[in-house]
């Protein structure tokens, strides 16, 4: 079996997130792609079944849990296989397009309900004690809205307190603090084996109702200001969102397990 290391959501080599994307011939068992995510040891691992007709399965895997919805590594894996892809997922069919060296992909939007009370008290004692303007709930994290780019940037949060707080991850979020950037953020995921990822696509789906709802525009430019860093472009088309980044293979090779 053929795989590939791709730096997602990237425009150089050794930026942005790394996925494993693994080509298969026929499905693969549960187990043996948990320990091939686990050797690899990134974000996330793609196992995609790229023999048959119609939607290609399309599974993602954290070095610890299989995850319903991954951006960066749907993104590689359509970079690795080129042209106009349709996989089939936990998140039901998810459509994507390589063109001109940019990646789109074609994602279900996870706007954020409010959240007050004990659990905004919670958020903030993780961050260190920073307000917190808004906490938002989706499908899959909390999404909490500081007041600055340098509050996002500078933080250095209680990660077994974000882990007890529930949900895959906590995004966290700001206004952009620099020309073409019109938002900030980070997302902490240590209940999931990342302490922090480096540049999250899902994440966006949450990120891009909100900013587009504060803003009042459907198309954005994000950047995810952990140390490897990324720039998502997001377009919100009702329950929809457009995500787009480039991406660089860094290696690949051939399995012998």
């Amino acid at each position: 079996m053929r795989f590939h290391l791709v730096d997602a959501f990237a425009d150089q080599a050794f930026s942005g997130n790394t996925a494993g994307v693994v080509l298969l011939d026929a499905p693969a068992g549960e187990r043996w792609m948990q320990d091939v995510a686990a050797e690899f040891k990134h974000p996330e691992t793609a196992f995609v079944v790229t023999s048959g007709e119609g939607p290609a399965p399309l599974r993602w895997f954290t070095p610890t849990v299989e995850v319903a919805l991954c951006g960066h590594a749907t993104l590689a894996t359509a970079h690795v296989l080129g042209g106009e892809q349709t996989f089939s997922t936990l998140s039901g069919e998810l459509r994507c397009r390589a063109e001109d060296g940019w990646v789109t992909l074609d994602f279900p939007a996870d706007p954020p309900a409010p959240v007050a009370g004990a659990e905004q008290d919670r958020v903030a004692r993780a961050l260190g004690g920073l307000p917190v303007e808004y906490l938002g709930r989706g499908e899959h994290d909390l999404l909490a809205v500081l007041r600055g780019g340098a509050d996002v940037r500078g933080l250095q949060p209680d990660l077994d307190a974000i882990a007890d707080l529930g949900p895959r991850a906590l995004i966290v979020t700001a206004p952009g603090d620099r020309d073409g950037i019109d938002m900030v953020s980070r997302v902490f995921g240590p209940a999931v084996g990342i302490d922090e990822d480096p540049v999250t696509g899902s994440a966006h789906c949450t990120l891009a109702p909100y900013w587009a709802r504060r803003s009042g525009r459907g198309e954005l430019v994000g950047e995810q200001a952990s140390a490897r860093g990324g720039i998502v472009r997001m377009d919100l088309r009702g329950d929809r969102v457009l995500l787009a980044g480039r991406a660089i293979t860094v290696a690949s090779g051939e399995l012998h397990v």
